[in-house]
């Protein structure tokens, strides 16, 4: 009996958090779909840069494919020298380019993909993710300014919305660990890691 009444309350609580965000089954697994996705993006640059897996990273100089050699971050490759080396431009530079391969970067680069890409895939943290995603995103946008095809913005902006719009819809709750995560007290005396 107890039983019963608390998964009346449960569903009770669903139906009201789908009503006050206007969320339904469908829009729930699209914007799960929507998550996995960015999720397994996030992840895929993560094992890319980490094994040099020849899909962006594992090229050498002359342009043949080197997988899993020296590019690798396993094997001494920098994840963040490349791009901020070579392939920064606008007013943002030398800034990128100072710290370019840098340990510090490489680390926290690497980290923050592994990092959302878990959080993203698993439906868990997905106020930190979207929040750490959001400023990667950002962060990218500023090495090449002004972007390519268009004068203000680029997919590196629709990204980082994206990852807040998938935060506040709470979208790791559909195909995710969301509520599970969510009930944890930790989590319920800290709302920052919803």
């Amino acid at each position: 009996m107890i039983t019963l009444h608390r998964h009346r309350h449960e569903m009770t609580d669903s139906v009201h958090m789908a009503e006050e965000t206007g969320t339904n089954t469908f829009a729930g697994r699209t914007l799960a779909v929507l998550r996995i996705g960015f999720g397994i993006t996030f992840l895929w640059a993560f094992f890319d840069k980490l094994l040099a897996l020849g899909f962006h990273t594992g090229y050498d100089q002359a342009g043949n494919l080197d997988r899993y050699g020296d590019a690798a971050w396993i094997n001494g490759g920098s994840p963040t020298e490349g791009f901020l080396k070579f392939g920064a431009d606008g007013p943002f530079q030398s800034f990128y380019n100072d710290i370019a391969g840098a340990a510090w970067a490489d680390w926290l680069f690497m980290l923050g993909l592994l990092g959302i890409g878990a959080a993203l895939t698993f439906g868990i943290g997905m106020r930190l993710a979207a929040a750490a995603g959001a400023l990667l995103y950002v962060l990218m946008w500023s090495v090449v300014l002004p972007p390519e095809n268009n004068p203000v913005i680029d997919d590196h902006l629709l990204g980082a919305v994206t990852l807040v719009v998938l935060a506040a819809l709470s979208a790791g709750d559909t195909w995710g660990f969301g509520k599970i995560w969510a009930s944890n007290r930790v989590v319920r005396e800290n709302p920052v890691l919803r």
